[in-house]
């Protein structure tokens, strides 16, 4: 398990940096909150530990920016501030658990290894199906009907993210983010002329549709059958 140990007391940090390592772990530290939350951005850890009081950037606003920002790693909030009122603040916050210190470290242990089980993707399905559109993950192959859908990388990105989200409605926004990882809007029409050409391709030469806009709100992909 690799874990962020955002924590300005450097005996306490590099305590809990040695007792990972020593558990199996890997660890990295940040001391501040601005750097924690740079690190935290940059991924790949499966918890973050994060002091509350902490210089620069305090731990509460950055578990409360990481989440604004839809990072749903596990997050364990340390603090000396015990009271049902400051642990209810951490975990609205956005916070997972809340551990008070003192605190013995086989009770954290035990707890970030709860956290990092509790997160744990699911299997992911390796085959997607609306009416008798069907895209295969695997061989990233997509036929409807029997018949071949050729596409270009983008095209197919962008019908897996539809697909995955048959039957909601997905926003510009989510588009954006997850098919172009764009966290802002380019003010370009990028989506609508690749929405078009998967439409062109999905639907064109079919009786039913599948491809649908929903004026104002974004786009949805549905069997009119269903």
């Amino acid at each position: 398990m690799r874990v962020l140990v955002i924590e300005d007391d450097n005996e306490t940090a590099n305590f809990l940096q040695k007792a990972l390592r020593e558990s199996g772990h890997s660890a990295d530290i940040a001391e501040d909150g601005e750097t924690g939350l740079g690190m935290a951005r940059d991924g790949g850890y499966e918890v973050l530990i994060v002091d509350r009081m902490l210089p620069l950037l305090d731990g509460l606003s950055v578990v409360r920016t990481l989440r604004e920002e839809g990072d749903r790693t596990p997050v364990l909030i340390l603090s000396a501030l015990g009271q049902v009122d400051d642990r209810v603040k951490g975990l609205r916050s956005g916070g997972d658990d809340y551990l008070t210190k003192p605190y013995a470290y086989t009770e954290l242990l035990a707890r970030i290894e709860a956290l990092s089980r509790r997160s744990a993707p699911e299997e992911q399905e390796t085959r997607y199906n609306v009416g008798e559109l069907i895209l295969d993950r695997l061989s990233h192959k997509v036929s409807r009907d029997g018949q071949a859908i050729l596409l270009q990388p983008r095209e197919y990105r962008l019908l897996e993210y539809l697909m995955k989200h048959a039957g909601q409605v997905v926003t510009r926004t989510m588009l954006l983010e997850n098919v172009w990882d764009y966290h802002f809007d380019p003010q370009t029409n990028v989506i609508d002329v690749h929405i078009s050409r998967l439409r062109a391709k999905i639907d064109k030469n079919f009786e039913e549709p599948l491809l649908h806009t929903v004026r104002g709100a974004g786009y949805v992909l549905r069997d009119g059958a269903e």
